[in-house]
């Protein structure tokens, strides 16, 4: 298969001159170590799961809500930020978006039961998503050069993986010195002093389009997703209960009405000729799978190990941080195969490098041996570490340049669908013989089964390379 063309234009000239002289090296940092907090916050209640439940007296079967919360605010409300910051202003959007996430996370350590808790987790991804969706959008204008670009992609996807390292440990090492609320107490106001940083670091940019705004799209949109991920998380507890049904065929019908709304409007929020480009197919398909397979995976299998293995809140968040530190410094790393390996050829191998390294960590629940999951761990940091890589670069390469944060939104969009799906998937099937520790050991080996084949799955999915060629370069990443 030929590789893609990587020598993505300069930004048009309908691009608005930037408020601000361009600072490139200043964009990269501010908006790397915001979007750092943003998944912080997001891994934060991995480690924590059980001290929050026990904190807000919230049941197993609502648990999955600790958990969710933040992936359905930031699915529903992506591709709507993206469409939006690009519309209105991406400084503007990831600003609002870090000072909004500052005050939602500190809210969230006052929280007095699950609903609020769950509230607050919602309105942290919303703020995420703001800020994921403008940080693209900032940097491809920030970086209108191929290399610079890959270079700026390289090191954000890298932060996104360190930012999913450093969370858990960072909420383990505050909930023994302290309190679990002390956490999001800290990362909140981290937030809130990188918020007032960037507007001086931030030069503005936004891409006008003729027409107004799509408002409407993004109303009907944003309610679809919320109807989505709440049915996707109720339906842990069955699946053929009116609410679920009520909720899916909502779904179904805000969906048909964005459609129809896309098709007539003027300036649409979602070009739907973009569903015919490969790349942006694959940028979608890889972001959903690396949120079923990969995300959803992490997100919950921390609460199995200290369930099942009797490892402590800290240990098991330095025992995932192998895990994560391996993705980010091989997220660092990866833009040296620009050039020479095509991004969809990174996802296709990090995600058979990730099904494999799933595949060694069968049976360590019940082993009592947390050595085990070691070799797994490594393997799939390096498969994630290409993920992580691939995905921002494919995003902003599947789309026109002035619509680069609408194409992060979708891309990110994807993924946490797939993430807040997978989460509940992952709970229902390591829960479905029972909650005895014997139990959750046979549903972990069930579970692990389960994200190996979607892995698989992926690496084929919407023909994203010839398998044969995937297996060559996974075999070359290992040696």
């Amino acid at each position: 298969m030929s590789q893609p063309d990587v020598r993505a234009p300069a930004p048009p000239a309908t691009e608005s001159a930037p408020s601000a002289p361009l600072r490139p090296a200043a964009t990269l940092a501010v908006t790397s170590v915001t979007t750092a907090v943003a998944l912080m916050t997001y891994t934060a209640p991995m480690i924590t799961l059980a001290d929050t439940a026990a904190s807000l007296h919230t049941g197993l079967s609502a648990q999955a809500w600790l958990l969710n919360g933040t992936p359905l605010g930031l699915a529903a409300l992506l591709l709507v930020a993206g469409s939006l910051a690009d519309d209105y202003g991406r400084r503007r959007a990831f600003v609002l978006g870090t000072l909004a996430l500052g005050v939602t996370t500190a809210l969230g350590a006052l929280a007095t039961d699950t609903l609020l808790f769950t509230l607050a987790r919602i309105a942290q991804g919303a703020a995420s998503a703001a800020i994921l969706a403008a940080s693209l959008g900032l940097l491809v204008h920030a970086f209108p050069t191929p290399a610079g670009r890959v270079r700026a992609t390289g090191v954000w996807g890298a932060c996104v993986s360190g930012g999913i390292a450093l969370g858990p440990v960072v909420a383990g090492g505050i909930a023994q010195l302290a309190d679990w609320r002390w956490a999001y107490g800290v990362l909140g106001a981290a937030a809130l002093l990188v918020g007032a940083v960037a507007p001086r670091a931030l030069a503005e940019s936004r891409s006008p389009r003729e027409g107004r705004p799509d408002l409407l799209g993004a109303l009907t949109l944003g309610l679809a997703l919320v109807s989505l991920l709440a049915a996707l998380t109720l339906g842990r507890d069955g699946w053929l209960r009116v609410p679920v049904a009520v909720l899916l065929l909502s779904a179904a019908v805000l969906l048909a009405a964005f459609v129809v709304l896309e098709r007539r409007g003027a300036s649409p929020m979602l070009d739907l000729s973009l569903l015919r480009r490969p790349l942006f197919l694959a940028s979608a398909a890889g972001g959903l799978f690396t949120g079923l397979s990969v995300i959803a995976l992490f997100s919950y299998v921390p609460t199995l190990v200290q369930h099942t293995m009797g490892v402590s809140a800290m240990g098991t968040a330095g025992l995932f941080a192998v895990w994560s530190g391996t993705s980010f410094a091989v997220a660092l790393q990866a833009r040296r195969l620009a050039g020479r390996v095509s991004p969809r050829l990174q996802l296709a191998a990090g995600f058979l490098l990730h099904a494999a390294a799933v595949l060694t960590m069968l049976g360590a629940a019940g082993s009592g041996h947390w050595t085990r999951l070691l070799p797994g761990l490594l393997v799939s940091g390096i498969g994630s570490g290409l993920l992580n890589a691939a995905l921002p670069l494919l995003a902003v390469e599947s789309v026109p340049p002035t619509r680069a944060a609408m194409g992060s939104g979708a891309n990110n969009t994807a993924r946490y669908i797939g993430s807040a799906a997978g989460v509940s998937l992952m709970i229902a099937v390591s829960t479905s013989t029972g909650t005895s520790p014997h139990a959750l050991a046979q549903g972990t080996n069930a579970v692990l089964v389960v994200s190996a084949v979607l892995a698989v799955l992926a690496a084929g999915v919407s023909d994203l390379l010839p398998l044969s060629q995937t297996i060559s370069y996974v075999t070359r990443v290992i040696g």
